[in-house]
């Protein structure tokens, strides 16, 4: 793995370029935006020659020496949107250097922009090109593509950058022009969209178009335009001339003599010459699963050989590889199998295409091939299908994931002052062999569901297989499906909300589903599983077609295996109705223990010499469990020291400014004021909101509360002799840990603040507040009043150890998440510190009983958390051609957990049998335990006899025919 660093920087203050300038808001750039669009030039000053020598001239002059280069320059703005902002709009490549394109120290942000742009361009009529499309000499075509020729064949020449970024790279050979425009699906999407925004009753074809493309939109579209054509504009005229002359192109008879012809330049002795040589002659007679199975086997030739090649015969195979997909699209909506075991092959010969695509790196290929392989000749378990199900639709969620990873930031860039950014992502998607691909594999879950009497029940959409569940319960409310950015995204704690990839600092809500699942083991679906809030995943597909729905009041349910209900509210049955009524009785709520809690302990105390006894005593259950850890585990935890309950409630006795008492009687009377509230009939919403704006008083005065000489003098003497180093010298995490955490009935996983990585002494006094302040945040308040009676008496205690800037790290849980067995391990990594918890795209497996290792996810993070020993943290750019975790680190860790799970059984103080959830690291491939506590799950929700009821599996045949016709 090749990883570099870069920093997104959202604000430049002090840069010099013809005086000092800043970065422009969000505002600011859509506004640019706007103006460039009516601006006839656009984004450019004037035309120039650009020579060879660097120099500019006048266009009716000549360079000093041949090779200039006539375009447009930059508009002053626009070169500085590029300093300050990184942001480049317009992008002209003729005269462009290759490394500044290339920009690897931004991990490749220009080259992405440029991507998106294209694409922007495509749907809004040019984008800020609107009117500068027809500025004469703006843009040389022949230029441009004499450039893209050059620094594809240079990019190309690089072998770590074929193995780092194969999937950009190919992106980018779709969309620098290099040669002849080759048929292009996205244009015929970005012309149907055009079309349907002028013509409304061409919206049908326009969603035809885009989710189920086949061979008869050209007559559908050429019918159309007779019917129509004398009321269209002038625009849609030409718009719907050009669609049909694509659709033409794109549908007409594929000519494979014309892949020889692009193979032809290559040595006679190139094994993939030979191999385009004969496909075309073997293929040219053939249709359907036979040549699906020729192009997938050769997209994967072309990838692994592409670096025997000489570098400057690469491009035209990377060109093959598109033209091929292409190719494999035009099958696909050609041919559908007939029978289970035609679909099963299909499915595995996809899953070969989409690795030779780029979507999967080779090793992750290499861990799911096996299970999409049939080996049983004439009939098939149920298991096993559903096996084979599974493991395909693996292949589309870790491609769309691929796209997503690498294009996601730059989405982010641009989405916030352009909303149509955050369409892109799907557009490439559905422009790809992933859509027809889903097609397949939804049919496969179609059959399976039918067969099992779990078929999902989603309002009225098609593809429902895709959906998952992940977590059961059920909802009643408002569904809210939520595009693009979630930044300051407020929610309600009664509404049920799509996301693409969920905020990592959710508040409660009625019900989730996301695209990105993240991990299974994150804070957000920890906190999930704990309150019973149902939970799935869907695809990309799904969440568009559910936008009509927004704003609609849905039931919403998800069985304990998987399956998902979501109807109109105004559907619910009988006995759907009554399950609120049992729900609302049902809520019961707990007493946080306060008669054990010791605090008249006000110095600092040793991790050495707390464990899991002082759990709800003298700490939380971080600096309890942890202190055990270290007892049991002496090497593979730092020393640490904890800041006691008697601490903080020491230092919540002293006046609180403004008020005519302390800290805490400030606290009390709030939660007093609140029953009172609650008493005469207020509202649960006026009291929240009430109780909220107190806290929000106090957490600022916390913030700015003095500490006490004696205790900040303990600090320095406890940092030197513990840690081994003065107060300032070492960096530390400041961990908060309080008594509502990992109670029996609850986890409070995530809730409160964790400070990463603090070096400066004073830096470290700030946080140690800041956290004391942090469970009395809107988000930790709303999360636990769902469950505390009396959360007033939440002690914050504080964890304060070395930081480990570990090269990957995550969540270990004792027992299989998804299966509910116990003698599997559930275990998810992400690279760098704070790895999987946050909701990251993390490398997950489960760690059978037998010994194997199954792959669950790979990781899509296209950035982790370093912390160097300066303090603070660094965004390091990653890719994902090599695992994360070794078959090593898998078995230090199956050791580890089986001594983990003897040892707490013996353990005195410790109240839980598991199973148990751990966060660790490997740095340099030695283990670190940073926490352990009980695997909280929410019982009622498994049990309760609708979600049972609804899950179907009766009357499953035992096997199946693998000649079963299909539908």
């Amino acid at each position: 793995m090749k990883v570099r660093l870069f920093y997104f920087l959202l604000l430049i203050i002090g840069f010099s370029f013809n005086g000092h300038t800043q970065a422009l808001t969000n505002d600011e750039l859509s506004k640019l935006v706007g103006t460039l669009k009516k601006d006839p030039k656009g984004p450019y000053q004037q035309i120039l020659w650009f020579c060879k020598d660097g120099s500019t001239v006048l266009p009716q002059q000549r360079c000093p020496e041949p090779g200039g280069v006539q375009r447009a320059r930059y508009k002053d703005e626009i070169i500085k949107l590029g300093k300050t902002n990184h942001i480049f709009l317009g992008q002209i490549l003729a005269t462009t250097p290759n490394e500044d394109f290339w920009d690897a120290e931004n991990n490749h942000s220009r080259l992405k922009q440029y991507i998106l742009e294209k694409y922007l361009q495509s749907v809004d009529n040019g984008w800020v090109l609107r009117r500068a499309q027809y500025y004469r000499g703006a843009i040389q075509a022949e230029d441009e593509s004499a450039w893209g020729i050059q620094f594809l064949t240079w990019l190309l020449g690089n072998n770590d950058a074929i193995n780092d970024q194969f999937f950009l790279i190919r992106e980018a050979a779709r969309t620098i022009p290099h040669a002849q425009e080759t048929r292009n699906l996205q244009n015929i999407r970005s012309l149907s969209l055009l079309i349907a925004e002028g013509n409304p009753t061409f919206s049908d074809t326009r969603i035809k178009i885009h989710g189920q493309p086949d061979h008869t939109d050209l007559e559908r579209v050429k019918n159309y335009r007779s019917q129509n054509y004398d009321q269209m504009s002038d625009a849609s005229k030409e718009q719907i001339d050009k669609l049909v002359l694509a659709l033409e192109e794109y549908y007409k008879p594929i000519v494979l003599k014309d892949l020889q012809k692009m193979a032809a330049h290559a040595s006679p002795v190139s094994e993939l010459r030979k191999a385009v040589f004969e496909f075309a002659d073997e293929q040219a007679e053939t249709k359907g699963e036979a040549r699906i199975k020729a192009i997938s086997q050769l997209l994967f030739k072309i990838r692994i050989d592409l670096q025997k090649e000489i570098p400057e015969n690469r491009l035209p195979f990377l060109d093959i590889s598109i033209k091929l997909e292409e190719i494999l699209f035009t099958e696909l909506t050609n041919w559908k199998p007939e029978n289970l075991k035609e679909l099963i092959r299909l499915n595995e010969n996809l899953g070969l295409a989409a690795t030779g695509c780029g979507y999967l790196e080779n090793w992750e290929w290499e861990s799911i091939k096996p299970s999409l392989h049939n080996q049983q000749p004439t009939e098939i378990s149920f298991d096993q299908l559903q096996k084979l199900h599974d493991s395909a639709r693996g292949v589309i969620e870790w491609g769309t994931a691929m796209n997503r990873a690498v294009f996601g930031p730059t989405i982010k860039l641009f989405g916030d002052f352009e909303p149509l950014a955050y369409h892109f992502a799907d557009d490439r998607i559905r422009s790809s062999m992933l859509l027809p691909m889903g097609a397949s594999i939804g049919r496969m879950g179609d059959f399976i569901y039918a067969l099992s009497n779990q078929s999902n029940q989603v309002m009225d959409i098609d593809n429902q297989s895709h959906f998952r569940g992940l977590n059961p319960g059920f909802a009643k409310g408002e569904l809210v499906v939520v595009e693009g950015n979630t930044h300051d995204l407020e929610v309600s704690r009664d509404k049920i909300y799509l996301f693409d990839s969920p905020p990592s600092d959710l508040k409660p809500v009625a019900g989730i589903a996301t695209v990105s699942e993240g991990n299974m083991v994150s804070h957000v679906q920890l906190l999930a599983r704990n309150l019973a809030i149902p939970n799935a995943v869907l695809s990309g597909q799904n969440l568009a077609d559910l936008k009509k729905y927004s704003g609609t009041t849905v039931f919403y349910a998800v069985s304990p295996k998987g399956k998902v209900i979501m109807k109109p509210a105004e559907q619910m049955t009988d006995e759907e109705k009554k399950l609120f009524e049992v729900k609302k009785r049902n809520e019961e709520k707990i007493t946080i223990p306060v008669d054990r809690i010791e605090l008249d302990e006000v110095k600092l105390v040793n991790l050495r010499n707390v464990n899991a006894n002082s759990s709800g005593k003298l700490c939380g259950p971080k600096a309890a469990n942890l202190g055990q850890l270290k007892q049991l585990f002496p090497d593979h935890v730092v020393e640490g020291l904890v800041v006691p309950f008697g601490i903080f409630r020491e230092h919540m006795d002293q006046p609180m400014p403004g008020t005519d008492g302390s800290y805490w009687q400030f606290l009390n009377k709030t939660f007093q004021a609140a029953a009172a509230k609650q008493t005469d009939g207020l509202s649960k919403a006026e009291i929240d909101e009430y109780v909220l704006a107190q806290l929000a008083i106090l957490r600022e005065a916390i913030k700015k509360m003095e500490l006490l000489p004696a205790f900040k003098e303990d600090l320095k003497t406890q940092f030197q002799s513990v840690l081994g180093s003065p107060l300032g010298s070492v960096p530390v995490f400041l961990r908060s840990d309080t008594n509502m955490e990992d109670l029996k009935e609850f986890t409070g996983a995530g809730l409160n603040l964790t400070l990463f990585n603090i070096l400066d002494a004073d830096k470290i006094i700030q946080g140690i507040k800041e956290v004391w302040a942090s469970p009395y945040s809107e988000r930790s308040y709303k999360w636990r009043q769902s469950y505390l009676l009396n959360p007033e008496n939440v002690y914050p205690s504080i964890l304060i150890i070395p930081s480990v800037d570990v090269n990957y790290s995550g969540v270990l849980i004792t027992k299989g998440v998804q299966s509910g067995k116990a003698d599997e391990l559930t275990i998810a990594f992400s690279r760098g510190a704070g790895g999987a918890v946050d909701g990251q795209a993390a490398e997950s497996y489960v760690l059978q009983a037998d010994g194997k290792n199954r792959l669950v996810a790979p990781a899509r993070e296209p950035e982790y958390t370093s912390l160097p020993i300066t303090g603070g943290t660094a965004k390091i750019a990653c890719t994902f051609e090599t695992p994360i975790l070794s078959t090593e680190n898998m078995n230090q860790i199956r050791v580890f957990a089986e001594t983990l799970k003897q040892e707490m059984q013996i353990t005195p103080g410790v109240h839980s049998n598991g199973p148990w959830d751990v966060e660790l690291g490997f740095k340099n491939d030695k283990l670190w335990l940073f926490q352990v506590r009980p695997f909280v799950e929410n019982k009622m929700a498994k049990s309760t006899g609708y979600l049972n009821s609804i899950s179907g599996g009766s009357d499953i045949p035992k096997a199946i025919s693998l000649n079963t016709i299909l539908k």
